[in-house]
């Protein structure tokens, strides 16, 4: 039996294991769901004993778990390591949901749930691409290693710490990771940089307590006017992040690069089509794929405080929080970033409230030249159509040779890809980063 006919043969069971990785709702933000994510880990740690690897551990963190296994049986031969996460985001807000979030649903030849593209889908795609070749061939062909984390959606502290600590353990030829995405169906796309990712949070304090509005207002400061008053003078007129010194260490992109780029076919209508807001602006001088993929950028992603419940509280709260990240580019440190919108953020705030910052997570960027030997090796591939005419999976970077139909985040609609390969080849940047790639 060949790889492709070992592959169709185990198809239903290689889903219906696909099927049980979705179900558990391993998300790394929520305390109380700490026993589903050490669930995750021991799923995926049997899944890598079940492809073959020998060497199988479970290593313990501050916070979660990851797993990391390795083959090192073919000597000469280079070293591969696989790379990517276990662990989901929150699925609120849950009635969102066309069906429950961890209950994987096929619909229109799409499969639906929380971890179907990002990362339980990808994962297990290499799991079974592994399995498959030490199965047919009694061994793999090159030396692998793997390492699957728990905590990516929350900034991968641990992970960190683990790979300054390991560094010889995971040294290897290439790294593969499947956790970012494809300009669309038939085009496989080759990562090449990753934005980095600072994540804060910050808590201002006015009164002591909650205040009725028609005995205080008008006397007393209000938190969260003077939150949404600070962010608001965090962009200039033209979009750019009003932190001074934020861009002073950002690498330009050159010309040739910027115009490889804006060639893709990448669509800004579709790409409109999807977001589905009435208007868009960006940071002046620079395409959408630009501000996209090559610039920094500072987001408000959460803000809150006083009275949120049904009806009318006319309360002057006592505090108010906000969420926020700054993305950052190549050349960007983002130690000194934390401190320079500390200190920007210090110089607006007035003197009539308390304040509390933190720096939840920190995230480098990371990009290489796209002529790189790995890059080229896996245009080749592409270029000569060694897909056997598998189908494309929602697979990022390198695509794996395994008929499983596309794995759709919830809500997103797409046909289901036909069954040729694609050999078109194209390279990208992409806007996030997980702290592996530093």
């Amino acid at each position: 039996m060949n790889l492709a006919e070992y592959i169709d043969a185990r198809r239903d069971q290689h889903l219906a294991e696909l099927y049980e990785l979705l179900r558990i709702p391993s998300v790394s933000a929520k305390s109380e769901h700490k026993p589903d994510i050490e669930r995750g880990a021991n799923w995926v740690a049997g899944s890598l004993r079940a492809a073959g690897f020998k060497h199988v551990e479970i290593v313990p963190t501050a916070l979660h778990p990851l797993v990391y296994a390795e083959s090192l049986e073919a000597p000469g031969k280079p070293t591969i390591l696989f790379y990517g996460h276990y662990d989901v985001q929150p699925a609120e807000p849950l009635d969102l949901w066309t069906s429950p979030a961890f209950e994987p649903t096929v619909r229109n030849g799409n499969l639906f749930g929380r971890g179907t593209a990002d990362d339980k889908g990808q994962v297990h795609i290499h799991l079974k691409a592994l399995e498959s070749l030490q199965k047919v061939n009694g061994k793999f062909p090159i030396n692998i290693k793997v390492l699957i984390e728990g905590e990516e959606e929350v900034g991968s502290v641990s992970l960190w710490n683990f790979v300054q600590k390991n560094k010889a353990k995971l040294k290897a030829d290439a790294l593969v990771v499947s956790d970012t995405s494809m300009l669309g169906k038939c085009v496989p796309s080759i990562t090449y940089g990753l934005r980095g990712l600072n994540y804060y949070q910050i808590e201002l304090t006015g009164p002591e307590r909650d205040l009725h509005s028609g005995v205080y207002g008008g006397a007393v400061p209000n938190p969260l006017t003077i939150l949404t008053e600070l962010f608001a003078k965090l962009h200039d007129k033209n979009f750019r992040v009003a932190v001074p010194g934020f861009y002073d260490s950002v690498s330009n992109v050159s010309k040739v690069e910027r115009k490889s780029l804006n060639a893709l076919p990448w669509k800004k209508k579709d790409f409109e089509r999807a977001v589905g807001a009435p208007g868009y602006f960006g940071e002046k001088g620079f395409t959408t794929i630009e501000r996209l993929w090559t610039r920094p950028t500072f987001e408000l992603n959460g803000i809150w405080g006083g009275y949120q419940g049904e009806g009318a509280k006319t309360v002057i709260p006592s505090k108010a929080f906000a969420k926020f990240s700054t993305r950052l580019v190549p050349n960007q440190d983002p130690q000194k970033i934390a401190k320079l919108v500390e200190k920007h953020i210090r110089k607006l705030l007035p003197k009539t409230v308390h304040w509390k910052f933190e720096v939840l997570s920190t995230g480098k960027p990371w990009v290489a030249p796209y002529n790189n030997p790995i890059f080229k090796k896996a245009q080749s591939f592409h270029s000569r159509g060694r897909l056997h005419s598998f189908r494309d999976t929602n697979v990022r970077h390198f695509q794996s040779a395994l008929r499983f139909a596309w794995l759709r985040p919830a809500r997103r609609k797409r046909a289901r890809p036909r069954r040729a390969h694609c050999p078109r080849k194209l390279f990208r940047r992409h806007q996030s980063c997980g702290p592996f790639l530093q």
